[in-house]
C-alpha cells in the first residue's frame, strides 16, 4: 500500500478539527454524529474514525498531522467518489475522494466533508430510515436510487419554482418581514399545487440536502470567526481563509437561487432553495434547529406562529 500523502493528511486533520471544535458551535449535538471517513487515493483507500474493522483492510500508521493509525485497502470506489452511506454495516461512512480528484481547493474540500459530515447526523438518528420510508417514495426500490431518480414533475413545475427561488435571493440578501410572510404564503400554495407524494419528495430534498448545504455555510462563516487556522494548514499552496470560502458558498448559494431551474438542473435546485429556507429561519429569530431532527422533512413548519 503507498503511504498516505502528506497534504491528504493535513486536509484530514482540518476536516476532523472542524467536526471536534466548530460543529457543535453550529448545530448543537452535531459533535455527537458519527465521523466515519474513508478517503479514496490511486490505489488505496484510508479509513479513519470508525468503530468497524471491516474484511479486506489492515492497520497502517499515519504521520504527522494526524500522528495515528487508519486502515487501509487496495482502491475499491472510484477516485471521484463522494457520497455517505453505511459503506461497512453500521455508522454512515464519508466516501471521498482527494481534493485533486473532485475537483476542489482544499478549503473547498474540507468544507464538503463537513456537509457530508451533515448527513451522518442525519442518516445517524434512530428514527430516519423508519420515516424516509414512510413517505412512500420509494416504489419499491430498496437501494435508496430513489432520492436521485424520483419523477417529480421539473418541467411543469419550473417557471413558478425559478419566480419562488428569484424572490428568496432577494430575501435572504435584504430582509424585509413583509415580503418574508408573503413568500412563506405563496411557497405554501406552490406546495399546495403539488400531489402529496411530490410535496413530501420536495421537502426531503430541502430538509435533506438543503440543509447540509447550510450547514456547510454556517461552518465556514463560523470558521471564520473562531477557528485559529495551524501554520501546516495554512502553508497548502491552494489554502483559502474560512471568510472567504464563507463568501463563496453565500455567492453560490445566490446564484443558484437565481440562475438555477428545475427544467435544467433538477434535483440540484433544492440545494440552494433548501439552504436560502434556512437562512430565513435564522431571519425568524427562532432557533429551530432543535425540532430539526424531531419534526423532519418540513422546512416550513419550524417558523414561528403567527401574531
Amino acid at each position: 500500500m503507498p503511504h498516505l500523502d502528506a497534504v491528504d493528511a493535513t486536509r484530514l486533520a482540518e476536516a476532523f478539527a472542524l467536526m471536534d471544535e466548530v460543529a457543535d458551535r453550529v448545530w448543537p449535538g452535531w459533535g455527537r454524529a458519527p465521523g466515519d471517513v474513508l478517503l479514496v487515493t490511486a490505489g488505496a483507500e484510508y479509513l479513519f474514525r470508525t468503530q468497524a474493522h471491516p474484511a479486506g483492510f489492515a492497520v497502517t500508521s499515519v504521520g504527522p498531522p494526524l500522528n495515528g493509525s487508519a486502515q487501509v485497502r487496495p482502491q475499491t470506489f472510484a477516485p471521484d467518489f463522494l457520497a455517505t452511506f453505511p459503506a461497512f454495516g453500521g455508522a454512515p461512512t464519508i466516501v471521498v475522494g482527494r481534493a485533486e480528484a473532485t475537483g476542489k481547493r482544499s478549503t473547498a474540500w474540507v468544507l464538503t466533508v463537513l456537509h457530508e459530515h451533515f448527513h451522518q447526523l442525519q442518516y445517524s438518528d434512530p428514527r430516519y430510515y423508519a420515516e424516509t420510508k414512510a413517505l412512500g417514495l420509494a416504489g419499491g426500490d430498496e437501494t435508496g436510487a430513489w432520492m436521485l431518480n424520483y419523477p417529480f414533475p421539473y418541467a411543469g413545475t419550473s417557471a413558478s419554482f425559478a419566480a419562488l427561488s428569484r424572490r428568496l435571493a432577494d430575501l435572504v440578501e435584504r430582509p424585509a418581514p413583509r415580503e418574508r410572510a408573503a413568500f412563506w404564503s405563496d411557497y405554501a400554495s406552490f406546495a399546495g399545487a403539488l400531489n402529496p407524494q411530490d410535496y413530501r419528495y420536495l421537502s426531503l430534498q430541502l430538509w435533506q440536502e438543503g440543509i447540509a448545504r447550510y450547514a456547510e455555510l454556517r461552518t465556514a462563516e463560523t470558521a471564520a470567526r473562531f477557528r485559529r487556522v495551524p501554520g501546516f494548514y495554512s502553508s497548502l499552496l491552494d489554502y483559502q481563509p474560512y471568510a472567504e470560502a464563507a463568501a463563496d458558498l453565500r455567492s453560490g448559494v445566490l446564484k443558484g437561487l437565481r440562475g438555477q431551474t428545475m427544467a435544467a438542473d433538477q434535483r440540484v435546485v433544492f440545494y440552494a432553495f433548501g439552504a436560502g429556507l434556512g437562512l430565513l429561519l435564522d431571519q425568524e429569530k427562532v432557533d429551530w434547529r432543535p425540532r430539526y431532527l424531531r419534526d423532519k422533512f418540513y422546512l416550513e413548519k419550524y417558523r414561528p406562529p403567527a401574531r
